[in-house]
């Protein structure tokens, strides 16, 4: 064998023993990565699909605000404000604005320490998959369902209250519960990753209900105790209740109501924002402190 021949051999046998990856093949099945919106799409389309499995989920967190308006929103259906809004309109209002808070503490909240519980969030930090679209499909999937809840309460409120809605007035009051839905979604961040799997159940059914009472989505604040209501102003979800019934209806219907609204619009939407951002400065350190203790 000349010399040439036996250098290309002994490459070749060296190659071959080191596992050269040139001469390796992909499997069939294998596929590329997908880029950014399609990872988000495939992450979202398995959170929608868990979701659907568990139907007493969905009823729990859909069905609730729709009950909860056919017992004290269709009573008082019909009973015009001085500025012409229908009670039933601000009951609507009311109940979407209940069914955004819930959202966020259970679905947020509650929902990802159950997956931190099992361990599936630390499963997914070792796939490939950014860890951004976890967070950003839950916040896509919430607002899927904070739309059924609005659809659902408008119809009862529509066909068996016999409510009259102003278009632009509703259109107004679905953006700014779709974007309470994201606003909040910090909010329950922070409770997953603050409190241990099993106490987040417990902890979010202790923090949701006094926020509904102390926001006025049930009755007015005149009718707490003169101490809870002064509260309720230092509250980023009463806020948000003053932007919801702010877009359903003018300002003397709102404060026929007995929502007794105080600031500007601007105010509402600072305190919202400041609710966003400090909450989510509160769910990340609580992610990097769960990073750090996988680390160790």
């Amino acid at each position: 064998m000349s010399t040439a021949s036996q250098t290309a051999y002994l490459t070749g046998e060296a190659a071959a023993d080191r596992g050269d990856l040139t001469s390796r093949r992909l499997s069939p099945e294998a596929a590329r990565m997908p880029g950014a919106l399609g990872t988000l799409a495939a992450q979202l389309r398995a959170e929608l699909r868990s979701s659907a499995r568990v139907p007493e989920y969905v009823v729990g967190v859909v069905a609730v605000p729709i009950i909860l308006y056919t017992m004290f929103g269709l009573p008082n259906a019909g009973e015009v404000l001085p500025g012409g809004t229908d009670v039933g309109a601000m009951m609507f209002a009311s109940m979407s604005a209940y069914g955004v808070v819930s959202l966020a503490i259970f679905t947020f909240g509650v929902g990802v320490a159950e997956e931190r519980g099992k361990g599936w969030l630390r499963r997914m930090r070792a796939t490939p998959m950014p860890f951004w679209a976890y967070f950003v499909a839950k916040v896509v999937g919430s607002l899927a369902f904070c739309a059924l809840i609005l659809l659902g309460t408008w119809a009862v409120a529509a066909f068996a209250g016999k409510v009259p809605f102003d278009g632009l007035r509703l259109a107004q009051t679905v953006g700014v519960l779709m974007a309470g839905t994201v606003a909040f979604s910090t909010m329950g961040f922070a409770l997953a990753y603050w409190f241990r799997p099993k106490a987040a159940s417990a902890i979010g059914n202790l923090v949701f209900l006094p926020l509904s009472f102390l926001s006025g989505f049930f009755f007015p604040l005149d009718q707490l105790p003169e101490v809870l209501a002064k509260v309720a102003p230092y509250l980023p979800t009463y806020h948000f209740g003053q932007l919801v019934w702010g877009a359903i209806a003018p300002a003397q219907d709102v404060l026929a109501f007995g929502a007794h609204p105080e600031g500007s619009t601007w105010l509402h939407i600072v305190w919202v924002l400041a609710g966003f951002v400090g909450f989510g400065m509160l769910a990340r350190a609580g992610y990097q402190r769960e990073l750090s203790r996988a680390a160790q």
